[in-house]
């Protein structure tokens, strides 16, 4: 989980009440349910509980989220399909931690890309068993992205 560093209390505050995150997208309180057990601990105990569960909230982000869907983000099927840079920055903002990366096109990747194209390589050639349809027809998404992949 990444650790969000506040310059001065006001920050803080405003962070904490205002639930902005560092993408500057508002999210969602959550609401917190304490047991009556809970209930029956000091007041200082129940509010430090409180301020963790929503610094927790805070840091950890809703995940999920994906870049439109324009020209600009994603590549259209005759130019190979897939994400652009642009769309892999894009979707790498939005989800904090993500590793997602673009297609390797290269002739001689370094060996952990190229065991990334075998990889990709190996899950298309079960997509091309299970949809046969898109496997005939080579203006096909998934022809046209494996045939960028250099599959």
């Amino acid at each position: 989980m990444p650790i969000v560093k506040f310059g001065t209390l006001a920050d803080f505050e405003q962070d904490m009440y205002g639930l902005k995150n560092q993408t500057g997208l508002r999210v969602k309180p959550k609401q917190i349910n304490l047991s009556e057990e809970e209930t029956e601990e000091s007041d200082k105990n129940k509010n430090s509980k409180i301020l963790m569960a929503n610094l927790g909230m805070m840091v950890g982000y809703e995940k999920g989220g994906m870049p439109a869907r324009n020209k600009k983000n994603f590549r259209s099927t005759e130019s190979g399909a897939g994400m652009t840079q642009a769309g892999v920055k894009a979707y790498r903002r939005m989800n904090p931690g993500s590793k997602l990366s673009t297609a390797v096109t290269e002739d001689k990747p370094g060996p952990k890309r190229a065991a990334r194209r075998k990889s990709y390589c190996a899950r298309s050639a079960g997509q091309m068993k299970m949809f046969p349809k898109a496997a005939k027809d080579p203006n096909s998404r998934l022809r046209q992205a494996r045939r960028r992949w250099k599959c």
